[in-house]
């Protein structure tokens, strides 16, 4: 029941900026805290951003912190992931996740690539 569909992926210069969107159904969305994920090839998933059900509290990786911004709108039960001043580093396949149900839940996942 609990679905996440990720979108916004592709390709980018470096320096350049994509915003990720993450479309959420099947819970409440609003009590809910959401998380992006990362893998990269020959890499383990890692943790990019969370955050809180409300939008009061947000955690970033050291690596992305300033450059990258979590956001939701539990109107439209969407979060966002703005990624500005990407890298070639920035490549990997992005996840949203959230937890319910006693499980960590994720989308199919979304392929961005940084490269000239």
């Amino acid at each position: 029941q609990v679905q996440l569909v990720e979108s916004g992926g592709g390709l980018v210069q470096p320096g350049g900026s994509l915003r990720l969107s993450c479309a959420a159904s099947g819970f409440t969305f609003s009590t809910s805290a959401m998380s992006w994920y990362r893998q990269a090839p020959g890499k383990e998933r890692e943790l990019v951003a969370s955050i809180a059900s409300a939008g009061t509290s947000t955690n970033y990786a050291n690596s992305v912190k300033g450059r990258f911004t979590i956001s939701r709108d539990n109107a439209k039960n969407t979060v966002y992931l703005q990624m500005n001043s990407l890298k070639s580093e920035d490549t990997a396949v992005y996840y949203c996740s959230a937890y319910r149900l006693a499980r960590r839940h994720w989308g199919q996942g979304t392929q961005v690539t940084v490269s000239s």
